[in-house]
């Protein structure tokens, strides 16, 4: 793909973290240049400029020699390199070096097109850095990380090459590269930034959106499973509410169910006047999830085109501007609305799980087992998804309304994005187990009807079958829910047709 920074959709970043090939666009080189040209003016001038000839944090009026620069911004990089923890998974610190070449992109931060460059062959080779993946409070930008990231790139640290740690220097000269020099400014322009946060972010958003979509149908499956009724989803009642997820998803659900010949047995003569709310309020707890879902990609798309970097460098006239552009609180209001509304996708899951295995609500047999008391059936595996919602809940408190002062009360307010956002990818575990053992037990619970439910519906259970069979009798049951993540993992219920963040 054509990577223009500055103007990158949300669903090509999707694209970039699935592993989409890019190629920047020439387009850029222009501002590059004449930011970089900037630079030199400024220090032409001798007069102090934050990050360029100056120390930096609450060492900014420690002014700092011509023939110290070079050495200056090693320094930063090296000494910055802190993190702990394990290595950034590589999908995720991958998109995190297409965030930070769309940031340096756009021209205002000073660096030299060669800079730019190397950023973008070493992900054309997929050469990827191992980052700590801890470290960072969000704020003055993603230092630790990034310095980690821009580490490798000078031929220290390690990078992932085709999923083995290589030593960086090995790696950079067996890829016919050579390691980065830094000129003036570059290393503080490499280390400031949110991009690992919105990495973070915008991974945990696709995970959830994926997970979303999942939940949709493992909701509707239940439903079935349950003879529950789709009169929740008529069109009528989501009008007058007027919440454009909501009748989204109540469209959504009664298109999953149409057809259904297990709905039809019951349309009649059903002795239940309402569905508990784990079923009949699907439309009203998963049309707020994708609402906010929603919210967060706009912020997060805005993030990811945006320049994150300090000072800022302007020409016409040429300027270097000291603001706050590296503070991540954008990106961590997003990933606290991203975890709420994962917690909710599969709090309400857990609910439809729990409401399958009890007789006196669902219908069916206890535990969803043809032998109750011999046979335990699904008992426990709701008590897993029981815990796992629980878990994520703990996990679910805004990371946002917490700060702590750094660097000498110089960084006295930051934004904890960094954790905030790197939380999502267990919350979207937990979650993509939950919705695991919903699916298995939807689907045990349509094979005790002798009809068939809805073609989407009956798809979803054939893809299930084709890789865990019904339960008849008890068997070590771990391996079938491994069997169900590993198909969610891989988008077996990500139906594009349904709603999604476009």
């Amino acid at each position: 793909m054509k990577f223009t920074p500055g103007d990158i959709s949300l669903a090509q970043w999707r694209a970039i973290y699935r592993g989409a090939a890019l190629t920047l666009d020439d387009a850029a080189l222009p501002a590059i240049a004449a930011g970089a040209a900037a630079v030199q003016e400024i220090l032409s001038r001798n007069e102090p400029a934050y990050g360029i000839n100056t120390g930096f944090g609450k060492l900014a009026t420690v002014r700092i020699a011509l023939d110290d620069l070079a050495t200056l911004q090693r320094n930063l990089v090296f000494s910055h390199a802190a993190g702990v923890g394990p290595a950034m998974p590589v999908a995720i610190a991958r998109l995190m070096m297409a965030l930070k070449l769309g940031s340096l992109g756009q021209g205002a931060s000073g660096v030299r097109v060669e800079t730019v460059h190397m950023l973008a062959v070493l992900l054309e080779k997929d050469l990827i850095p191992v980052v700590p993946a801890q470290g960072s409070v969000g704020a003055s930008g993603d230092l630790a990380p990034l310095a980690h990231m821009t580490a490798a790139m000078l031929g220290v640290g390690a990078f992932f090459v085709n999923g083995q740690r290589v030593p960086a220097t090995q790696a950079l000269a067996e890829a016919g590269l050579t390691p980065l020099e830094l000129g003036p400014k570059e290393g503080l322009a490499l280390l400031n930034g949110t991009q690992f946060s919105t990495a973070n972010a915008l991974a945990g958003l696709f995970e959830a959106e994926r997970l979303f979509r999942a939940g949709l149908i493992t909701g509707a499956l239940s439903t079935d499973a349950a003879k529950g009724t789709d009169a929740p989803f008529d069109p009528r009642i989501h009008a007058v509410r007027r919440h454009k997820g909501q009748a989204e998803v109540a469209e959504a659900l009664r298109n999953l169910m149409a057809g259904s010949a297990i709905r039809a047995s019951h349309r009649a003569d059903d002795p239940r006047v309402q569905d508990p709310y784990c079923l009949r309020c699907q439309p009203q707890v998963m049309g707020a999830v994708l609402d906010v879902l929603r919210q967060a990609a706009a912020t997060l798309e805005t993030e990811a085109n945006g320049v994150t970097d300090n000072p800022l460098i302007f020409t016409n006239p040429t300027e270097a501007l000291s603001g706050g552009n590296f503070h991540a609180e954008p990106v961590a209001f997003a990933a606290d609305m991203i975890a709420m509304a994962v917690c909710e996708i599969g709090s309400l899951a857990e609910r439809r799980l729990a409401m399958l295995v009890d007789p006196a609500l669902s219908g069916l047999p206890a535990f969803l087992t043809p032998k109750p008391g011999l046979n335990s059936g699904f008992m426990i595996p709701q008590v897993t998804a029981a815990a796992l919602v629980s878990e994520n809940k703990t996990r679910a408190f805004p990371a946002s309304v917490d700060s702590i002062p750094t660097s000498a009360n110089q960084e006295d307010h930051v934004s904890m994005a960094a954790h905030g956002a790197r939380r999502l990818a267990e919350m979207n575990d937990n979650l993509r187990a939950v919705l695991a053992i919903e699916w298995l037990a939807a689907a045990q619970g349509c094979d005790f009807w002798p009809m068939p439910s809805s073609a989407p519906l009956e798809q979803a259970r054939a893809t299930l079958r084709a890789k865990v069979p019904h339960l008849d009798d008890d068997r070590y049951f771990a391996p079938d829910i491994d069997a169900a993540i590993a198909l969610l993992a891989g988008g077996a219920l990500d139906e594009p047709t349904l709603p999604g963040l476009a």
